[in-house]
């Protein structure tokens, strides 16, 4: 008969060896293996990391730095009922544009005129400068891509101020009530306002202008492009304009994507630096003054280990066409932490 086992190798909730036994044994071949012969198991790890490490030639292409993808849920109920608003609500930019009927933020171009220190936008001089910022936009070629309210009619008002007294040489009238002004609401369109007991405009010291764009139609594309130019040409345009009575900031839909991918770009070349630092500590402090219980070497290997992880996993991910986004980036030191 077959002697029973000892307690000290049976299997219980107190006593694992018949895991931890064979587990052992299994590295302890491993050991002699690498031991014995050390050299398939230095070249082929390599092999390995540099074949799939040569998937981030498909790194420009892959590459998703998109705020909504990045910083949303893929299924989430907003992105279902903005769909559904689309579905059943579409909208028309080329002839019957209204902002408050947007499903998204649009396409567009916003700039704010501010006056300078103790004066009113609404001043004869600043007034003046608010038109020529004005069609400076619009001989930029944005007529031929602005959101219409009507087919073949204007472009849609940058401000409700501006239809009546575009033409206007001296100040814009001050006879206006805020923040409702007959059928115009300015409570978006002037800041800073002073009014006095009767709710007549005083003096407003800011200024806003929402040049809209198509984006629902096949001009979408010609529209991006056309806000990309005016992001790149607009500075030096504004500072060719030499305003002394206004100063103009400007913002666009296409904005704060490029500073995210801008922020991106500069933040990368750091990357190096800090890789270089936390790779030193990780090796410095495994540094021992004692022969004996020294590990630099150890402590190298453990780095390029966690290296070739890095360049292998991502490598391949990029193979199989998943999307690569700069937050991985911070993957190296996770598992130097390790």
């Amino acid at each position: 008969m077959e002697e029973s086992r000892s307690h000290n190798e049976s299997c219980s909730c107190c006593n694992t060896n018949c895991v931890e036994r064979p587990l052992r044994r299994l590295f302890e071949g491993l050991g002699s293996s690498v031991a014995a012969c050390p050299w398939p198991f230095v070249l082929l790890p390599l092999l390995l990391s540099g074949g799939l490490g040569a998937g981030f030639i498909f790194l420009p292409q892959r590459q998703a730095n998109d705020i909504e993808e990045q910083f949303t849920p893929t299924e989430g109920p907003a992105k279902a009922e903005r769909d559904f608003v689309q579905r059943y609500f579409p909208t028309d930019d080329s002839q019957s544009f209204s902002a408050t009927r947007l499903p998204t933020e649009g396409a567009y171009a916003a700039l704010i005129a501010v006056a300078t220190e103790g004066e009113s936008v609404l001043d004869a001089a600043a007034w003046s400068e608010v038109l020529r910022l004005d069609e400076a936009v619009r001989a930029s070629g944005y007529e031929n891509l602005c959101a219409r309210s009507a087919a073949d009619g204007p472009c849609s008002s940058p401000n409700p101020l501006l239809p009546r007294w575009a033409n206007a040489t001296a100040a814009a009238p001050q006879t206006l009530t805020y923040p409702v002004n007959g059928t115009s609401f300015l409570g978006t369109a002037l800041g800073g306002v002073r009014t006095d007991a009767d709710g007549q405009v005083v003096s407003a010291r800011a200024l806003k202008l929402m040049y809209y764009l198509r984006e629902d139609g096949p001009e979408a594309a010609a529209s991006r492009r056309w806000l990309e130019s005016f992001l790149k040409e607009f500075p030096s345009q504004l500072a060719k304009m030499n305003f002394a009575a206004i100063q103009v900031t400007y913002f666009t839909s296409l904005s704060r994507q490029q500073e995210f991918e801008g922020n991106t770009k500069s933040v990368i070349p750091l990357f190096s630096i800090t890789y270089f630092l936390t790779i030193t500590f990780s090796i410095v402090s495994c540094l021992r003054s004692s022969c004996i219980r020294n590990n630099v070497w150890l402590a190298s290997c453990g780095v390029l280990s966690a290296g070739l992880a890095v360049l292998s996993s991502f490598g391949l991910m990029l193979f199989c066409g998943v999307p690569f986004v700069v937050t991985v980036a911070n993957a190296p030191f996770l598992i130097l932490g390790k």
